[in-house]
């Protein structure tokens, strides 16, 4: 008895090692967002005019209104999406699972390409039809899996199948209205660099309460990723869980996608990595997926915009060429056995 609970005050004060570490980080790699920049700006400087508020001078215009709008954009869309991968992951009991493999960021850019081929700019219609595109797609093909009663591996095909199908409507709604090209490039592309706080405003109040929610639900994904059969047995409405946090992943994808665009990879690399550390307990794994998520997407960031300085690589691309061989790796991995 006595190394039991030894073992789990050990595991307990891991965890909260990995908490504090994930906080660290969080604010190394945002002040290094702020601060690093093809103007550079001293630790000084950077006091300077937090303190003395938005102003005329070249710190100030660059710190409020350059600066912190994108180092917020990139911790946001991080959490966001490491949160929406870390529940579709769970929910679906499948690890290939992400807003990007099974079609949530291409419904919620689709969406975004519409509402420009309207000419609808309104920055909160576009995080509103982001997020019923993404919840669409995510309906669509969980529906379709069940229905067929597909297996993991065939989930992940269908929403492959899906993606094409909208990023096919996508290219189809910028040919007949190319005007919404420029306007959705960012979107398709994936970045922060067009980033202002009027856009990311609505996003912002939408992901922090679906994060706070979610993470209120924590006990309830652990139940459910016990099986359909064991939930029911405990007296859980499976199907209102489900549901319900399927919808928050969608949100919170749909949020991201408004303001960041199409940010591929980070809803699956980051669960892993945060598993790999934390465990699989939601309570624990989930806040750490967010620090860790907005740690990576911002470090990212900064990668992007340093590596060819003048130039910026958008961030989406970066991530991509990270992600890519991660998923070749994980795919190696499991070898086929899902």
């Amino acid at each position: 008895m006595k190394n039991k609970q030894d073992k789990t005050k050990n595991e307990n004060n891991k965890s909260a090692l990995f908490i504090i570490g994930g906080v660290a980080l969080l604010l190394v790699s945002a002040v290094l967002n702020i601060c690093v920049g093809a103007s550079g700006l001293s630790l000084g400087k950077l006091l300077t005019a937090l303190f003395q508020g938005p102003g005329t001078t070249t710190a100030q215009r660059i710190l409020w209104y350059v600066r912190l709008p994108r180092t917020a954009a990139c911790l946001l869309a991080g959490a966001g999406l490491a949160m929406a991968g870390t529940i579709i992951q769970k929910v679906l009991s499948n690890n290939l699972a992400s807003p990007g493999t099974i079609g949530v960021n291409a419904g919620a850019g689709f969406a975004v390409a519409l509402c420009c081929g309207l000419s609808i700019f309104s920055s909160w219609a576009i995080a509103g039809a982001s997020f019923l595109g993404a919840l669409a797609a995510t309906f669509l093909v969980v529906s379709v899996g069940r229905k067929a009663h597909a297996s993991k591996t065939t989930v992940v095909l269908g929403g492959v199948a899906v993606t094409a199908f909208l990023n096919a409507m996508t290219e189809t709604v910028i040919t007949f209205v190319p005007d919404a090209a420029l306007s959705s490039r960012d979107f398709r592309v994936g970045g922060f660099s067009a980033v202002n706080q009027a856009r990311l405003l609505p996003a912002a109040i939408l992901i922090i309460g679906s994060i706070l929610i979610a993470t209120s639900l924590s006990n309830e994904l652990d139940v459910l990723s016990l099986g359909d059969d064991t939930a029911k047995s405990l007296g859980m409405n499976v199907t209102l869980v489900r549901n319900g946090l399927l919808t928050l992943a969608a949100l919170l994808a749909g949020a991201c996608v408004s303001f960041a665009g199409i940010l591929g990879f980070v809803g699956l690399i980051v669960p892993h990595m945060a598993r790999r550390l934390i465990g699989n307990e939601s309570g624990k794994l989930l806040p750490f997926a967010v620090l860790l998520g907005a740690s990576f997407v911002s470090l990212c960031d900064l990668i992007a915009r340093m590596i060819f300085a003048p130039f910026e690589l958008p961030t989406g691309i970066l991530m991509s060429f990270l992600g890519g061989p991660f998923f070749i790796w994980l795919l190696r991995k499991k070898k086929g056995g899902l």
